[in-house]
Order: C-alpha cells, then structure tokens, then sequence
C-alpha cells in the first residue's frame, strides 16, 4: 500500500466512469489543484497518465455517515486524533473518502472529550464531520446502546453537542418523542442535521420533526417503530416522506432483501443512502471486542452482544455496494449513487462531492469487477493497494 501525494496536476484514465448519475467512458480526468479540471471521453491519454487496469471503474469516493469504528479503534474508546485517524485510515482501504465518525450513547465526559478535539480532527483528510448518535434516544428501540447513559441532555450536553455545528456537516441522532422541540431546533440553529432514530415515534411525530428541520433517519427499519396497518411508525412515515433520507445498513443481516427492495422502491437512489455502521473489527483479524464492558462477538460476519442483539456491523462501503447490487436487483450506478451522491446531498455537499465533474472536489475511488478497491484519491493524495 502507497499513500502519497500525486502530483499537483495529473490524469487518470478509467476504462469506465461513473460520473455521479451514470455509468460512461473510457474517460480521462484531469485533476489540479485537489479539484477536477476536465472531464474527455475522446482524447487519448497522456503519457504521463495513471492508467487503470481493464475492468477498473472510477467513481467519486464512497461516503458513510455512520461509523463508529475501524481498524481496530472504536471512536467511544479513543476520541482523540489518534483514534480518528485510524478509523478514517481502515475504510479508507475499502474506498470510503469521506465519513462521519460516529459516537454512541456514552458518558457525558466521553462527548465532551470528543467535542475538545473535534475542530482539529474535522480537518483530517476523509473526516467530513462527526455524528453523534444519542444520548438522547428511547429506551424501548435502545438497541445495544448502553441503557444507563440515555438521557435528555443537560446544559453541559448540549454546549458539547452545538460546539459539533462547527467540525464539518455534523449530525445527530435523537428520539424526536423524547425531546423537547426547542432542543431540536437549538441544534439545528447551530448548523447541526438532526436523524430521527432508535425512536418509537409515531408517524405524526415524525412528520412534526420533519416539518421542524429533521432530514434524515438513522439505520432505517432498525431500532425503531414499524409499520403497521394503523401505525405506520417511523418506518412507515419514512418511506411516506419525500423530504427524509434514510441511511440503510445493506449487510443481509439488518435488513431483509424484501425490505430493502421495497425500501428503494419508495424512497428511490436520492433518498436511500448506503451506511456500514461499523463497528472496530473492520480492517482486522480480530473476532471480538468489548462494548462498553460487553463482549461482542463475530460470527459469519454478525456483531452481537451477549444477549444476541445486533452491536453495529461487519461491513465497508464496497461491500455495501456489491450486496446493494446482489441484494436491491439495481444496476451499479444505483449502488453507486447511494454511496456517494446520495450522502453528499444529504450532507448539504453536493456541490462539492458525489460527482466527477470540473470544480469538483477529486475524491475518487478504484475498483475491479470483483469489488477489490485498487486505489483511492482524497483531493490530491492518493492511495494505492492493489
């Protein structure tokens, strides 16, 4: 593995492109100065160009919203630059460029610690911000959160989570049933985006979040209110709302391929955003780790605790995008589309990432027809592996 810095100027030439909305090519693009210069579907490649292999596509780089570990750190363990980083580092491999380090519910001198390194860290290169899921979420969809810490932020949790409206596009994730409206919208005010998850709300007070400022839901189908006949719950609100996104965790074990289908079909690739949610194991051989004092275990690619609840995933973008094309029946670039251009809307970046275009910001990703990422580029750094 090479991680270096290209050259102020150089070209790639990709036997395919996908350009943010489809598949095209051969193409060359020219990157100067971290950001795309040109785009040609004609012109022969200079001699000086990175050629990628026959099968390689080119695509802009993958971007998660939701990962609280990697490379064997858990962010809830060490939130420190040095934590960070190694997160940032271990789904680098597997073709995410950007993320958002994710804190779960935890001690309120956990965020706080978190919050004091947060505006250096967000500088990072592949660290788009931070998400902060809990404290303040239900305790009936609590999940493998730690019941103990849930709670409604004091004023000492809520300086450290607005200071978060400064480190990037931050987010959290709250049980909007379980605060008040005034905490939302203060939150909001700071530039923050607010998800609805582990929620019991009902549709409507889903819909009233919404209508307050809520963009996103968090790791949709789980950890939540179903739909039901006459309580559509906030899965039902979900696929009912035009406006929500909703991050999906595509590992086959989350959520049922059926569910997923009918999930694409209502929400659609601008909407539905690919998420690992993973958990410190991704890019190690390890088999376990502790939870805030629980052990969890991997077997056949599933995280759970001791009472066999779901503890996050065993999962990176690529392999969400190869099991969103095995699992959704949907075409590559669909897959492609809601692990990057989707995620960058919902980010408010849109005009920044998600797309190979001029101007753009040259975060690209690599990878062969069997999902092996080859080589990553985050601005004008780049990152080779195979």
């Amino acid at each position: 593995m090479d991680d270096s810095r290209s050259p102020a100027t150089f070209t790639i030439a990709a036997p395919q492109l996908f350009d943010g909305t489809a598949l095209r090519g051969p193409a060359l693009v020219t990157v100067s100065g971290g950001r795309v210069e040109n785009v040609s579907f004609t012109a022969k490649p200079p001699r000086e160009a990175i050629v990628l292999p026959p099968d390689a596509i080119l695509a802009p780089g993958f971007i998660d919203v939701q990962v609280n570990g990697g490379g064997g750190v858990l962010l809830n363990d060490e939130p420190t630059e040095a934590g960070v980083r190694r997160i940032v580092e271990a789904h680098r491999k597997a073709g995410t460029t950007g993320c958002l380090p994710t804190l779960i519910t935890d001690r309120a001198d956990v965020m706080q610690r978190l919050a004091a390194i947060a505006s250096g860290a967000s500088q990072i290169p592949g660290v788009l911000g931070f998400h902060l899921e809990g404290p303040a979420i239900n305790r009936l969809r609590k999940g493998i959160h730690l019941e103990s810490e849930i709670r409604l932020p004091d004023a000492r949790d809520l300086a450290a989570m607005k200071s978060f409206g400064n480190c990037g596009r931050s987010l959290v994730t709250l049980a909007p049933e379980c605060v008040p409206p005034s905490l939302m919208d203060a939150l909001l005010a700071t530039g923050l985006r607010i998800s609805a998850g582990h929620s019991d709300a009902t549709a409507m007070q889903l819909k009233q979040a919404a209508d307050r400022g809520v963009s996103g839901v968090t790791h949709l189908f789980n950890a939540m209110s179903q739909l039901t006949a006459r309580a559509p719950g906030v899965v039902g609100a979900t696929l009912d709302d035009e406006r929500l996104f909703a991050g999906i965790i595509c590992d086959g074990y989350h959520v049922d391929p059926a569910s997923l289908r009918i999930a694409l079909r209502c929400k659609g690739r601008d909407r539905l955003m690919l998420v690992t949610d993973a958990m410190p194991l991704v890019g190690t051989d390890q088999r376990h780790f502790l939870l805030q004092g629980r052990k969890i275990t991997l077997e056949e690619d599933r995280l759970t605790g001791p009472d066999g609840t779901l503890a996050g995933a065993h999962l990176t973008m690529i392999e969400a995008v190869r099991n969103a094309v095995a699992m959704l029946g949907v075409g590559l670039a669909d897959a492609l589309m809601m692990a990057s251009r989707t995620p960058a809307t919902f980010l408010g970046l849109a005009s920044e990432l998600g797309s190979i275009a001029p101007g753009y910001r040259a975060d690209f990703v690599a990878f062969n027809g069997r999902f092996d990422v080859i080589e990553t580029w985050v601005a004008d750094r780049s990152m080779q592996l195979v």
